[in-house]
């Protein structure tokens, strides 16, 4: 049905060959102190118990109000705000809780790992449309033929893992237009909303005429505030869909850690300073990353968001595929990305000559990562 995780896959193997992991996208420096600061004080005030299982009510009002600041949207944290354990349950609950066996999921490719198995445990078929490098725009004519009276969903994904496309509001437009005409929902996972470069902008889905309503916005603290281990995601739905996707939630995981849940509140609430440090500290090490790769001989597109870069190694006189690449470079060089075809449907011929790497990581990290791959 599929496979383990390739990204965590490398993970493991970068920690066996010490090598420096470009491949998992989680942090190796602090949290901001603020965040922390706000789980220690949650903890000595002993809020350890369960919170209600959609979420305390203190972070979805958090949730809705920046929703609103940001985004104008005026949500009710009681019926439109969802909490879960991350945003990865948060799209597993929302497949499970939208899709019936055999409904078609359109996804754009590249695409984040998870959403095959999503779509396998939830009995989806998904129907892929290709985003072609350099630049993975999207290809109109093959999203319009990819719609048909089958298609129960599509995942959107913006800022974009692995390949860093910001979607533009005609793209978003487009998309629209053919979730109304085809009575089709559509699937958002914004967790990179606030990691964004130069002039691109983050345009929710579901601010778009006539999208609310058949629109499920997925988020969350992860990638935000530098906590990928506290596992807390967010689901924004018009209350038809919350509910529904609050009874597989429920039953699911029960609801995300109370304390941690507290502290995420207080972040959220103080944010609104920290968001443009956050941008101006990542396009320091997208800058960096990109240079030393260029360096290297790999041939690579400048990330308009998120924090990954698609690299192709066709230039380095390789002789073999993505994933015997990724593990020489790993083993013998010291840096470990992930094979790009795992970003593509099983079989296809697509990801090849391609890895991905990730800047999320210190400026010693990436530093050390330039140095052996200049030695490459």
């Amino acid at each position: 049905m599929f496979g383990e995780s390739v990204i965590r896959e490398m993970t493991r193997l970068a920690g066996v060959h010490g090598a420096m992991n470009l491949a998992q996208g989680y942090p190796d420096f602090p949290a901001p102190d603020f965040i922390k600061q706000a789980a220690i004080d949650a903890i000595r005030a002993d809020i350890n118990q369960y919170a209600i299982t959609w979420g305390s009510f203190r972070l979805r009002k958090a949730i809705a109000d920046k929703m609103e600041r940001a985004y104008g949207m005026s949500l009710d944290p009681d019926r439109e705000v969802t909490v879960t354990c991350g945003a990865t349950e948060a799209m597993m609950a929302t497949m499970l809780a939208v899709v019936e066996p055999d409904d078609e999921v359109i996804v754009f490719e590249p695409f984040y790992e998870n959403y095959v198995p999503d779509a396998a445990m939830s009995g989806a078929k998904l129907v892929f449309v290709t985003l072609e490098p350099p630049d993975f725009a999207i290809d109109l004519p093959a999203l319009q033929s990819a719609f048909n009276e089958r298609t129960r969903a599509i995942i959107v994904n913006t800022p974009n893992n692995p390949s860093g496309r910001v979607l533009n509001r005609a793209e978003l437009e487009a998309i629209a237009a053919l979730c109304q005409e085809f009575d089709v929902l559509c699937i958002t996972d914004e967790i990179y909303e606030h990691i964004l470069y130069d002039h691109h902008e983050h345009i929710p889905m579901a601010t778009l005429p006539g999208m609310y309503d058949r629109t499920v916005t997925i988020s969350g603290l992860s990638k935000t505030f530098s906590v990928t281990g506290w596992r807390l995601g967010s689901i924004v739905a018009p209350p038809e869909l919350t509910n529904g996707v609050r009874k597989v939630h429920d039953f699911l995981t029960v609801g995300a850690p109370a304390p941690l849940q507290e502290a995420a509140a207080v972040a959220i609430e103080q944010a609104d300073s920290y968001y443009p440090e956050l941008r101006g500290m990542y396009d320091g090490k997208r800058r960096l990353l990109v240079s030393a790769l260029r360096e290297a001989g790999f041939r690579c597109h400048q990330p308009e968001g998120a924090y990954y870069v698609m690299a192709d190694f066709s230039d380095l006189g390789f002789t073999g595929d993505d994933t015997a690449f990724a593990h020489w470079l790993t083993e013998k060089i010291g840096v470990a990305p992930v094979p790009g075809s795992s970003f593509y449907q099983p079989g296809s011929a697509a990801g090849k000559t391609i890895v991905r790497f990730t800047f999320s990581k210190s400026e010693e990290t990436l530093l050390e990562a330039g140095r052996r791959l200049a030695a490459m």
